[in-house]
């Protein structure tokens, strides 16, 4: 039988075979001296649980989910809305907010929880969460899955993705996000780098036909605007920490992303034991692009014994 050609057809046909997503049970949780909303699924007996990590960075858990519930089936998965988004409490001093606040986060919610031990998977900003995060709790993360995850270095990728997006997009779209000047997002305006993420969305996708399947997410977030802002504006260089990551991991990259390869590259060369899984026909979300290689490759890597 003859596969479906388009990205389109490929994400219906896979959502079609699929049985209807679980049920989220919501709680709060208090650590670190703010409430944080944790969604999970239903308990799998014998399975290490999975937490995931929504990128976005302005956005909650439900860029992950239901996109990400096929998992579900095997392990229980463990979402949460990241400090300050979502349904999650802001922490006093917005504008000092860090991502190394939100990596921090991870461990204690994984106290909180009562979890011995879990698997992470990371995607986009949130990769780089799930690093930094698993890179302080050695002891607890099993198995980590970094899925077109930010680069260890700003300057392997920022500066560039803007001229990416644009070459990627036509009409309208490249209208749209040619009117915005990036460097206006150095100074947190929750609008302003709302606005830009609605923009830049269509360009993430290598297929324009399935991007028109989605609507931009919306937020506005003053604790992520102000993180990203910091990101942008000073650079980052994580690349001593990177290397102190001897968890096992598997570095996931859609062939096609506004990320270059070689971001998923210089993330393999840096980590002890990293291997890396590029996705053909895929962009930065390589759970609708191409579905069935992107489960087929974190259930593998996940269920090994």
């Amino acid at each position: 039988m003859t596969a479906p050609a388009s990205a389109r057809d490929r994400f219906v046909a896979f959502r079609r075979s699929l049985a209807r997503p679980p049920k989220l049970t919501e709680q709060r949780v208090r650590t670190r001296g703010l409430d944080f909303a944790i969604f999970t699924t239903p308990e799998v007996h014998g399975a290490v649980p999975l937490c995931c990590v929504n990128g976005g960075m302005l956005f909650d858990h439900k860029l992950l989910w239901p996109a990400l519930s096929p998992l579900a089936a095997d392990r229980q998965l463990i979402l949460y809305d990241q400090r300050g988004r979502g349904a999650s409490s802001a922490p006093p001093g917005v504008q000092i907010a860090r991502i190394e606040h939100d990596a921090g986060d991870l461990h204690a919610i994984r106290l909180a929880l009562g979890y011995r031990r879990w698997d992470v998977l990371g995607h986009s900003w949130g990769g780089g969460i799930a690093t930094l995060g698993t890179e302080r709790d050695r002891d607890g993360v099993r198995r980590l899955v970094l899925v077109n995850a930010v680069g260890p270095r700003s300057d392997s990728w920022l500066p560039s993705l803007h001229d990416a997006a644009l070459r990627r997009l036509t009409g309208t779209e490249r209208s749209l996000l040619q009117r915005l000047d990036p460097s206006h997002l150095h100074d947190g305006d929750p609008a302003r780098h709302s606005a830009y993420a609605r923009a830049m969305y269509p360009a993430w996708f290598s297929d324009p036909e399935l991007a028109q399947l989605f609507a931009p997410p919306r937020s506005d977030s003053r604790t992520g605007a102000a993180i990203v802002a910091r990101l942008r504006r000073d650079g980052y260089d994580w690349s001593a920490l990177v290397r102190a990551v001897h968890t096992e991991t598997l570095v996931l990259h859609g062939e096609d992303d506004l990320l270059p390869t070689s971001v998923a590259r210089e993330l393999v060369a840096l980590m002890p034991h990293a291997r890396l899984a590029l996705v053909p026909r895929a962009g930065h979300m390589p759970f609708w692009e191409a579905p069935q290689s992107f489960f087929d490759l974190v259930r593998t890597f996940l269920d090994r014994t």
